[in-house]
């Protein structure tokens, strides 16, 4: 089942006992939070489409065949190029939605304050 986001949308294939596997679709010109994860790593493999991957410091081009790894607590995003990005991810660790942390988002979601982080 498809999970709408203001981004784009993820789904769900197949999850289990410290895994998880999405694909992922970020819609043209549109780009996810700039975020980290506590208590999992990701992997990335890009499918279709064009963007640009940020990891830490550092930006990446993506395109089909591209893969990169998320580690815990690395910030990151992924924002689309003209045409859109889809994406595998595999995440391991504890696979959960609750596990985003905010730093930066377009969409007015909630992004916490130094003091909430530190919790």
């Amino acid at each position: 089942m498809k999970e709408e986001r203001p981004w784009g949308w993820y789904e769900t294939i197949e999850s289990g006992e410290g895994y998880k596997v999405k694909k992922i679709h970020v819609h043209s010109g549109q780009r996810f939070s700039l975020q980290f994860h506590r208590k999992r790593e990701e992997h990335w493999v890009i499918i279709d489409g064009t963007g640009v991957v940020t990891l830490g410091e550092h930006e990446y081009q993506a395109n089909p065949g591209s893969f990169f790894t998320v580690s815990i607590e690395q910030r990151h995003r992924v924002a689309a190029g003209k045409d859109g990005l889809t994406f595998i991810e595999v995440q391991r660790g504890q696979c959960s939605e609750r596990d985003i942390v905010r730093l930066e988002d377009d969409y007015g979601r909630h992004v916490p304050s130094f003091l909430e982080m530190l919790t």
